[in-house]
Formats: structure tokens, sequence, C-alpha cells
């Protein structure tokens, strides 16, 4: 059983989004792209557990917080002059051009709901059985619905049984509350009443979402939708033990001893009630173990592990994160085994568990379940995932969500893509903004640049991290346009970095980037050496250890000191040797050229509140492909 197709309307920040999932997957994006949300969604149509809370959505789950409709009514007609022609535009757009009403009534939004369909195929011979009713067909190639009127096409092997499903949530003004239901798809157009897709069929689904903090909190626990519930549905084990706990809790009461002072108290409170009510009302306060019933047994039973080299046991809650995320993955093992046939949903796998193990954690669900769906930040999972896997995320200001497949340029063999994925790749994969840099030394100088001048003049300048801008070394000027385009493609915001470029060199990284900053050097270490002051280049020497063959050939470097520092930094190319330097000089000291790329990036990334029509400030510079003066 897979999810081929996911459609999402009004949900958390998702607008719309429809998308294609493979066999197994990881979804990527900067954080609050909407990840958590895809895989919420998920749990909102095939969660057995999931509509149990009550109610199962609420106002934040509302895309913009919208869960009631708005009512606009034509305004009174005397307005004031001025206002007339944009007055009657509103009014024209609120009523529909059908709308035989008179234009005065009340114009009535529809009511938002929140909905989504999944498709799911694959499905064993059980599930085909169950839903046969509802059984449609899916065309893998074309990812659409087989809707052809012949019969004979469903023997392609490109067309496999489906089943879709869909969640709608709404508001509803008379119970002043929140609903939410799963309907069988294809019968919400045909039925009046549409068919429920209830929870025993949701079990016969089988996905698991998997939050690292819930999911481990509660992993061994006899809570509903628990690992340890879920393994015991599995298998069919119902413990009837509850009235023989309840009744053995019962009999026993806490802190009877008089020597306490307890039981005295509660006897004195005993006497007083007595005096003004009839022993019908109440007597005989006592202290027992529990509320006494199942919902809260089932909460408060929690199974204890022994630590370290001793007996002593504590909660499971209580180890640590990583033992806890290990416990996790065997009680998977175990529902994956029992059940065959099983969807994992899991968010950052990669939480307190060393490289070695994520890795391990990826192979395992992987080989147990018909299909994975994984968030992550970690390289060490991203790469167990090929590029057909790999789904990036992007979310657009109007709540579009989107996805974007890898695609590599001629210039990047996978080979080199696999090889240097940890080192190049990965970080640009994550992030919603590029700086691609020229070179080593650019990569790792022009963030140290920003940080240096962001603690100098916050106000005027901000480090990268802070801009969400990852620097990725492009190896070379050479590799700058297919590294920006392999970015720009996936939805990201690109800039590049660079010394001066021909013009051909700088039309094509032009027409990959949003804007380019080309300084008018060549090499970062002569824009350096030619726009610093002495003093700063005499004191970078004094805080030196010279290499032993530097020191042989300037005895005394700071008697040369632009030459002795241009020797150490091409001994050092790529070693923070640049960036060194510039961290120890002032504003001031750095180049002119640096100061006004960091800024007019923030400017970019950060731009300042749009002032009222044609303030101050409103001919800000934008970022085109690239300008003369950066």
């Amino acid at each position: 059983m897979q999810v081929a197709r996911i459609h999402i309307e009004n949900f958390r920040g998702v607008k719309e989004a429809t998308l294609d999932f493979a066999n197994h997957a990881v979804l990527l994006g900067d954080n609050n792209t909407g990840k958590t949300t895809v895989l919420e969604a998920l749990d909102l149509v095939l969660g057995p557990d999931r509509l149990n809370r009550t109610p199962p959505i609420d106002e934040h789950d509302f895309y913009l917080g919208r869960y009631a409709p708005k009512t606009e009514k034509s305004p009174p007609e005397d307005q004031g002059e001025g206002n007339t022609e944009e007055l009657a535009a509103k009014n024209a757009e609120a009523v529909s051009p059908h709308d035989d009403a008179d234009a005065d009534a009340p114009v009535e939004e529809a009511v938002p709901k929140i909905r989504v369909d999944v498709t799911i195929i694959d499905l064993s011979e059980e599930q085909r059985n169950r839903f046969g009713d509802y059984i449609e067909f899916w065309d893998n190639k074309e990812k659409k619905l087989y809707q052809e009127e012949g019969p004979e096409g469903i023997d392609e092997d490109t067309i496999t049984p489906a089943l879709r499903v869909t969640f709608i949530g709404k508001y509803d003004p008379e119970e002043d509350d929140f609903e939410g239901k799963t309907f069988y798809t294809l019968t919400l157009a045909e039925e009046e009443t549409p068919q429920v897709f209830s929870k025993k069929d949701k079990q016969v689904c089988g996905f698991l979402y998997l939050r690292s903090i819930r999911t481990g909190s509660r992993a061994l626990s006899l809570e509903r939708g628990s690992l340890l519930d879920i393994i015991l549905r599995l298998k069919e084990v119902r413990p009837q033990m509850w009235e023989d706990a309840i009744g053995k809790l019962s009999s026993f009461s806490v802190a009877e001893d008089p020597n306490l002072g307890i039981s005295g108290v509660l006897q004195s409170i005993n006497g007083a009630l007595k005096k003004y009510v009839p022993k019908e009302w109440g007597i005989e306060p006592h202290l027992k173990v529990s509320n006494l019933t199942r919902e809260h047994l089932r909460k408060v039973i929690t199974a204890f592990i022994a630590t370290g080299d001793g007996t002593h046991a504590a909660p499971f809650y209580r180890q640590g994160t990583g033992t806890i995320n290990m416990l996790v993955l065997a009680m998977l093992s175990k529902i994956a085994e029992d059940k065959q046939n099983v969807i994992f949903a899991m968010e950052e796998p990669e939480t307190a568990i060393p490289p070695y193990a994520q890795k391990r954690i990826i192979h395992e669900v992987r080989t147990l379940a018909s299909q994975t769906l994984f968030t992550s930040h970690s390289p060490y999972v991203l790469e167990e995932f090929s590029l057909d896997e790999t789904i990036i995320l992007s979310r657009d200001s109007a709540g579009a969500l989107t996805q974007s497949q890898l695609l590599l340029p001629d210039s990047v063999k996978l080979k080199r893509y696999r090889q240097e994925f940890r080192t190049r790749f990965c970080e640009g994969l994550l992030a919603r903004r590029i700086l691609i840099a020229e070179g080593a030394a650019e990569a790792s100088a022009f963030p140290v640049a920003c940080r240096r001048l962001a603690e100098l003049d916050p106000a005027k300048y901000a480090s990268l991290e802070s801009l969400g801008v990852c620097v990725v070394d492009a190896g070379g000027e050479g590799s700058i346009p297919d590294m920006a385009k392999l970015y720009k493609e996936i939805g990201k915001r690109t800039f590049a970095l660079c010394d001066l470029q021909d013009a051909a060199a700088q039309a094509k990284i032009q027409t990959q980037v949003e804007h380019m900053y080309m300084h008018s050097e060549k090499g970062i270490e002569n824009l350096i050496l030619k726009n610093t002051p002495s003093a700063a280049m005499e004191r970078f020497c004094d805080l030196l250890q010279w290499p032993a063959d530097l020191l042989a050939k300037f005895p005394n470097p700071k008697n040369d000191v632009a030459n002795a520092l241009m020797a150490y930094f091409a001994k050092k190319k790529g070693d923070f040797g640049i960036a060194e330097y510039i961290a120890q000089c002032s504003e001031a000291e750095i180049p002119p050229w640096i100061r006004e790329a960091c800024a007019h990036l923030k400017g970019l990334c950060m731009p300042p509140p749009v002032p009222a029509q044609g303030g101050p400030g409103a001919g800000d510079i934008h970022g085109g492909g690239g300008d003369e003066a950066l």
C-alpha cells in the first residue's frame, strides 16, 4: 500500500497543494515550509486515532485562521463624495454576475473547509476485498485516474487499483464547534449522505505517523494510539485487566497510618462535614491511588526499564532521547512484521541519534514498510534517498505549496553529487536562499565578513545565518551558472559571488541568479590587500604564527607586508586565511565593496517596510540580474 497523491486545501499554512509520492520519499525544505503540515494532513485522512480527538481540528488548523465565512453588505447610500467608483467596484466583486438577488442584499462567502484528498495504490488483497465497492484505477505513468470507458486498458502495467479517501473539516455555527470526518471520495458526488471511511477502515490501511517528541514520550504506555497499543491490537490481545486492577487499587487506601498525620486531618474534616450536611451528601474522605477509571489507568500505566549495570528501573520516557528513539525503532519493526503492509510517516529520525544509527533506522524502516515518508535535516539521512525519492517543497506567500525534483546539470555528474553531498549540496537543499561563491576562499571569507559587520553595526548589516542564506562553494567560476541553475529550478532564491568576469561569463551567471556580486579584481586576495589599510595588515601579521617556509622568504613580514600576506593567503587558500584576516578588522578597515555587498544582500533578504505612497525610500535597489556597482 502506498500514497500516490495528496491534495490539500485550507490546512494550516497551505492554501492549496497537490503532491505526488514515490515508493519512498524524503521531504525537504526550510523550516516553516510545510513538511509537517503534509504529514499532519495524511494523518487526518488515514490516522485511525486522530479523529478520537474532540474536536479533531481547531481554529489554528484553518489557513490564515479563517474558519467562518465573511459577510459583506452594501454600504449605506450616504457615503460621502470621492468614494463612489471604489465602492461600486467592491460591490461588483462581491456580487456574482449570476446572482439575481438584490444588489443591496448581504453577500455571504462559502463556508471555509479543510479538505484533504488522498489516493492510495498498491492495495493488498485484503484491502481490495474490503474496499471493493469504492475501488477505482490509477494511471501511474500519467499520474491521474484512469477513466476510459473500455475496461481493456486496466490490464496495462501502468494501471493499478486505487482507493480515494477525503477528509473534510469545517466549523458548525449552530453547535459553535468544529467537526471533521473522512469519507470515500467516490461517494461525495454520488450520494446525498456520503459513506464514512471509518476507524476500522483506517486500521486496515495501516498508516503510522511518528512524531519524534509525542511518539517517543508515550511509546510504551497503554494510551490509545501508542505503539504498544497498536502492537496489542495487531496481535488481537485485549488485556482483561481493568476490573482486577481497579479492584485492587480501590482496596488500597493511602496514608492510613495515624503517625503520618494525614488520616487525623481527614477525620476532623469528616467530623466538621457531619455538622452541616446529612451523611447522604458525603462522608469519610480518604485518599486513593488514582481516579479508578480505565482511561486514567491507560495514561498512568507506564513501562519501566533498568538502566546501567544495576537493577534499578526508571520510567522508559526518562531514558536518553537516543535510547527512546531506538526503542521506537524496535517497536516499529514489530508492527511492520505483524502487519506486513504499512506506511510509515516519520519526522526527523536523526533526533539525538548518531550518524551510523540514523542510517540504520532509514535502512530498516525502508525494508519493513511498503512506503516510508520522512522529513529530515540530516545529510546522513538524505543521502540514503535517490534523486527521484527526494521531494523539495516550497511555499509562496499565497499559501501554494509545490514540489520540485532535483535535476543535476551536465557539469554535475551523479558520482560527484554523491561524493560531495555532505560538503556541497545538502545545506543548499535545506535552505531558501543560496549564495553561490566562486571558490573556497570566497565561501569562507564572505560569511565571516557579514558576521563581523553585523557585530559592529547591526542596524546596517546582518549575518548570513540570520538572513537564512546558505553559502555553496561552486568549485570554480565556470561552475557558478550550473550550480545556480540547479538551486533556482527547485524554487530557491539564488545569488552569486565572484571576481571580475568577462562579458560572456557574466551574462551566463546573471541569467541564473537574482543578483550577482562581482568585484573588479582578479582574486579576492587582491580585493582585500588593495583596499585595507597597512595598520590592519601589520596587526594581523603580529597575530600569526608564520609558516617556516614563508619566514625564510619574508624574515620580517611587516617590512613587505602586502607581498607577505599575499603569499600567506595563497598558502592558506580555502583554509580560512582571508576569513581570519577580516575577523580582526574594524568596519572602516573592511573593503568598501564587501561592506556594500553585505548591506545590499541584507536589503534583498530583509527589505525595509514599504513607505506610504511615494514616501522616502520608494526607490530602493532591487536584486536584478547584477548591476555595475556590485
